[in-house]
C-alpha cells in the first residue's frame, strides 16, 4: 500500500463505479454519474491508501477516524484480484493498526455485497440494517492488562 494523492481520484472513482455496478444494479440504485461523484465528493487522499498489485494500482481503502473510533471506507479492489486474500490481507493490517490503538471500526455495506462476508470472517457483526445498507461494527478488542513482572531477588536477604 502507498499514500493516496488528489491525482489518485479519477482511477478510484472509475474503480468504484466496476466493482459496485452489479450491487447497484441489483438493488435498482445504479447510476453512472453518481456512484463516481460520490466519491470524488468525500475523497480524502489524508485518509485513503492505494492498494498495489505487481506495481500496478489494484485498489483502494479509507481509514477515517471519528471521535468515536473509525469509519472503513472505499475499501475496492480490482475484480480480477478479488478472492486470492489480497483484500483480506489489507483488511487486517488495518485492522491491526485500530486494535494497537483500541478502536472500534465502523462500516457499510450493500445489502447483498459478497464483501460481507469478508468483513464478517473479520469480527464485523451487523448492528442496522436497511433495504439497501447493512452497517456493521467491529468492537475495540479487549484491553489486555499489563504482563506481570518477575520478582526481582532481594540482594539483601
Amino acid at each position: 500500500m502507498r499514500p493516496a494523492r488528489s491525482a489518485d481520484v479519477e482511477a478510484i472513482a472509475e474503480l468504484r463505479a466496476v466493482v459496485m455496478r452489479p450491487d447497484l444494479e441489483r438493488l435498482g440504485r445504479y447510476d453512472a454519474h453518481r456512484v463516481r461523484q460520490r466519491l470524488r465528493d468525500g475523497f480524502s487522499p489524508r485518509h485513503t491508501s492505494i492498494i498495489m498489485a505487481a506495481g500496478a494500482f489494484a485498489g483502494s481503502v479509507t481509514l477515517r477516524p471519528r471521535d468515536d473510533g473509525h469509519w472503513l471506507e472505499h475499501f475496492y479492489l480490482s475484480p480480477g484480484l478479488q478472492g486470492q486474500g489480497l483484500g483480506s490481507a489489507v483488511l487486517a493490517t488495518l485492522l491491526n493498526r485500530t486494535d494497537t490503538t483500541g478502536d472500534v471500526v465502523r462500516l457499510n455495506v450493500l445489502q447483498g455485497s459478497p464483501a460481507r462476508r469478508l468483513y464478517e470472517r473479520h469480527g464485523f457483526t451487523v448492528k442496522t440494517q436497511d433495504a439497501i445498507d447493512v452497517f456493521m461494527l467491529r468492537p475495540a478488542p479487549p484491553r489486555r492488562p499489563p504482563a506481570p513482572q518477575p520478582a526481582t531477588p532481594n540482594p539483601w536477604g
